[in-house]
């Protein structure tokens, strides 16, 4: 009778453990349904491209500034929305962005000219800024910091799929019932992930015995005066910044890339229909839904972090190189160096988990930083390469925007190869500094530091 009561009490345990760690993966799938239009919206602009261009009868440096528009707000806003994080918690933060978000994408279907496109498209970045951190720190309170580099692949996984629908699914859509009604769909969708936000995701694990061990308490109890104070530390660190530099590269130019000039550069240069151009393009984002969870999931397994950065970064200027020398490689080796090119993204964002173990206590402040550096390379490239193809201008106009010369996209390129370049250099300083950093603390513990320089 005792053996038997204590094999149901232990099975009832088991039930209810796997229970609560099937809600956390509920509640953080919920969160990054609305990450996954984040991606989406702001990747849009690369299949519309020619219809925007057309019905705002914009340059190649205007269509640039209008994709930038969501881009520059969304990494200003990064450090202050990952401190409204740590003060009030994923749920409220992330809640009522989304809702925001929902209706700048539905005015940017409205928009019927250039300035209301940008402010709607802009409102639509910064109401989409606080998502992307805030999961991080949903994840940080509901899972162990082993798990942590994995689920922020998933994460970035969800918004590679984002990515995916914003490609052919978005061009034969669009084709078949316009580009705004498409949005106004999708700011439906953005709509009620907010309100499932708000009603179904909880901060943090209500009974303490339920968080992993070694997961942040999540507490919303940070004074302001605390939270200003973790802010200052991580920008104090020259981790920091190396991180911050390569995902400004690495990052700003792939989104810019792959969301913007890459359907136009495979359009104009290939003469195919966006159609297929969207489907090379399709590719890429498939590989960064697939490598962000492999790398994580690797990075977690090896315990090695700066390693699968490096190596990152090193194969972004590999891939990136071959269309920089062939300029026009056959349509397949184009299509192979994108997905490698945004594959490779999910190794080089184990950065966030290196900057999330540098300032455990600052978790939310580490992450904000470094993904404001890395959306501000995603505002900055687009009206750099725009400006390099402008200086390349053909002279023709196809289905209404302008078409660049095969030199102007050498050039841009170009651009894309020396930022790999720099990238690479940033990492390998990154791994030195956290090598010498584990060899001083293999020797003598009492050096460790929590925050701060090396």
């Amino acid at each position: 009778m005792a053996r038997r009561y204590k094999q149901r009490c232990e099975t009832q345990a088991h039930t209810m453990a796997t229970a609560r760690r099937y809600r956390r993966h509920l509640m953080w799938a919920t969160l990054a349904f609305g990450f996954l239009f984040v991606n989406f919206f702001r990747n849009s602009t690369a299949v519309l491209s020619g219809d925007l261009a057309a019905v705002f009868d914009a340059t190649a440096a205007e269509l640039g500034l209008l994709h930038s528009s969501f881009f520059y707000v969304y990494a200003a806003a990064q450090l202050p929305s990952s401190l409204l994080v740590d003060r009030y918690g994923p749920r409220r933060v992330v809640s009522v962005g989304l809702v925001g978000m929902a209706v700048g994408v539905a005015g940017f279907a409205a928009a019927d000219s250039f300035a209301v496109a940008f402010a709607a498209r802009f409102l639509a970045g910064l109401s989409g800024a606080s998502i992307y951190v805030t999961v991080l720190r949903f994840c940080a309170n509901w899972y162990a910091p082993e798990e942590f580099a994995t689920m922020t692949g998933f994460t970035i996984a969800a918004a590679g799929i984002g990515g995916v629908l914003a490609t052919t699914p978005l061009a034969l859509a669009a084709e078949a019932a316009g580009w705004r009604a498409v949005l106004y769909a999708a700011a439906v969708g953005v709509l009620l992930a907010g309100l499932a936000v708000g009603g179904f995701v909880r901060d943090r694990p209500a009974d303490p015995a339920d968080r992993p061990e070694g997961a942040d308490s999540g507490t919303d109890t940070d004074s302001l005066r605390e939270v200003f104070a973790g802010a200052r530390r991580v920008l104090g660190d020259l981790n920091t910044w190396l991180i911050g530099t390569a995902l400004f590269l690495i990052f700003g130019i792939n989104f810019t890339v792959v969301g913007l000039w890459g359907v136009p550069y495979i359009v104009h240069l290939y003469d195919v229909p966006v159609s297929t151009a969207a489907s090379a393009v399709l590719v890429a984002n498939v590989g960064f839904a697939v490598g962000s969870p492999v790398f994580g999931a690797l990075s977690d397994r090896t315990g090695r972090r700066t390693e699968v950065i490096v190596g990152s970064c090193l194969a972004f200027v590999i891939a990136y190189g071959v269309v920089f020398v062939t300029v026009t490689p056959p349509l397949f080796v184009v299509a192979l160096a994108l997905f490698v090119g945004m594959g490779i993204t999910g190794g080089v964002s184990v950065a966030y988990t290196v900057a999330k173990e540098r300032h455990a206590a600052d978790s939310g402040a580490a992450t904000g930083t470094v993904n404001g550096m890395a959306y501000l390379g995603a505002a900055v490239f687009p009206a750099v390469l725009g400006a390099a193809l402008d200086a390349y201008w053909t002279g023709r106009v196809v289905d209404g925007a302008r078409a660049y010369s095969a030199t102007g996209y050498r050039v841009a390129f170009g651009i894309v190869v020396l930022g790999g370049l720099v990238a690479t250099a940033c990492a390998v300083a990154l791994h030195v500094r956290v090598r010498r950093r584990e060899t001083r603390l293999s020797e003598d513990p009492r050096t460790a530091l929590t925050s701060g320089g090396d």
